[in-house]
Formats: structure tokens, sequence, C-alpha cells
């Protein structure tokens, strides 16, 4: 056999065993999406800065984020241990979360997260901000993060965590254990979502589709009009009133 040939058909298997594992494989993810998993925390590497990726916290100050409806960043978020803390106690939601300082469409999303013990936050998407809205979720969508073990009480299947809350369940439930760092990455091209969770595809969607526009209608959505208004939009992390740590922040317009 002609060994180019043979190299080609190599490199082709490879590749097919690449998108054929994407569902599962973290390293998999990494390759497609440019991310490098040997960068530190917090760090981001040659690799990276070329494939576009751009970091969002150094794990030192909190520069590239303030609050919802504010110019500053509250006083319930601060850096410890190289990582975004949320420190208010007491699991009441309130509207002390984290905004981006731009707003993004086509992107993808990748960051680290811990939760304790019944925590309870989310990272959100699309948002719109106006003072007319006092939360972030009336117009964002939102990838849930909960300590589902530890819970007080049933939850649905769209509150587990990855999933697009009060909309798509995850398929499958990768997320670890309380005080262990998990891999999220939240992948936007035009319509087409998707939530990843430790290197497992938890939801994926199209926006406006029949599907989502069933959902969109029904349920909790029924009280909120402006919810999923925009395609372009800020990301927010929730301030539930539970401790949550976010770490190792990267956006990528696609």
């Amino acid at each position: 056999m002609n060994p180019m040939i043979s190299k080609l058909s190599l490199i082709i298997f490879a590749s097919v065993l690449i998108i054929g594992t994407s569902i599962s494989s973290l390293n998999a993810q990494c390759l497609i999406h440019g991310l490098d998993k040997s960068a530190s925390p917090n760090s981001i590497t040659k690799k990276e800065k070329k494939s576009g990726w751009n970091l969002l916290f150094d794990g030192k100050k909190i520069k590239e984020w303030r609050g919802y409806n504010m110019n500053a960043v509250p006083d319930c978020w601060e850096v410890e241990d190289g990582a975004l803390k949320i420190m208010v106690e007491g699991g009441e939601e309130n509207a002390l979360g984290l905004i981006s300082k731009k707003k993004y469409k086509s992107f993808a999303l990748s960051l680290e997260f811990k939760l304790t013990n019944a925590a309870n936050s989310g990272i959100l998407y699309q948002v719109v901000e106006d003072e007319k809205y006092k939360y972030a979720y009336e117009t964002g969508t939102e990838y849930q993060l909960i300590d589902e073990a530890n819970w007080d009480g049933k939850l649905e299947d769209w509150q587990i965590s990855g999933a697009n809350y009060a909309m798509y369940p995850p398929i499958v439930k990768p997320y670890k254990s309380v005080g262990e760092w998990n891999h999220a990455l939240l992948v936007v091209e035009g319509n087409s979502i998707k939530h990843y969770l430790n290197g497992k595809l938890v939801v994926e969607y199209e926006k406006y589709s029949d599907s989502w526009g069933k959902l969109r209608n029904s349920g909790k959505w029924n009280d909120y009009p402006d919810y999923g208004i925009v395609d372009e939009g800020f990301i927010v992390f929730q301030n539930h009133g539970t401790q949550v740590f976010f770490r190792s922040i990267k956006i990528k317009e696609l």
C-alpha cells in the first residue's frame, strides 16, 4: 500500500473517531474547540489565543464583570484562592449577579465551577440588561448549576445541573460531587445551542424550533414575556444566595 494513502487513511480515521466521541470525551471537545487541557487555572496558552480564546478572569481581580444593572461589582462577590466566589448565604435569589461587560451572539464559553452543599446557581446567556428587569432570567437562557444530591426537596428534570432551566432537561447527568471542580462548555452558533458538562453533551436544541416554541410558551415563561427575546446579549453568573465558585473563564467568538 502507498505510504501516503495509508497515512491519509489514518488521519481520516482519527478525525472520524474524534467527531464520533465528541459527545462523551472532554479531550475531543478540547481538540474541536481549540482548548488546551494543559493550561493551568485562570491562564490562557498560546495555542488557545491562536484559536481565538480570550480570558475573562485572571484569578486575581474582577475586571471583565460588574453587577447586573450596576456599574460596579457587588460586595457579595469576591476572589478567593483564584476563584470567583459568591459570599451571600441564605438560599434566596437576589439581583446581584455578575454580568459580562460585553454582549455576545455566537460564541463558545468554557469555565470550571465548584458547588457547595445544596448550592444553586446558573450561567445565563442572551441576557438583556435594563432597569425594567429585576432578574437576568427574565430575558436570558440559563445553563443550570445545582447540588441535586443535597437539595432539600424534589427537583424537576429541567432543574438538574446542565439543563436549559425550565426548558430542556439534561440527557445525562455527569456532574461531580460537592467540592469538586466541574467543567462547563456552552456553545452558541446562531440558533444551534449545546450545553456540555464534564465533556458530555447534556443539552442540545434549536432556538425558535417548534419544540422550543412550545416550551417557551408554557410553564414558568408565561409570566416572563421577554424570555428569549434577543440573540445577542450579556452573560450572567446568577447569585442565588448560596456559595458557588467559578474559575478559568474563557470565551471564543464564533
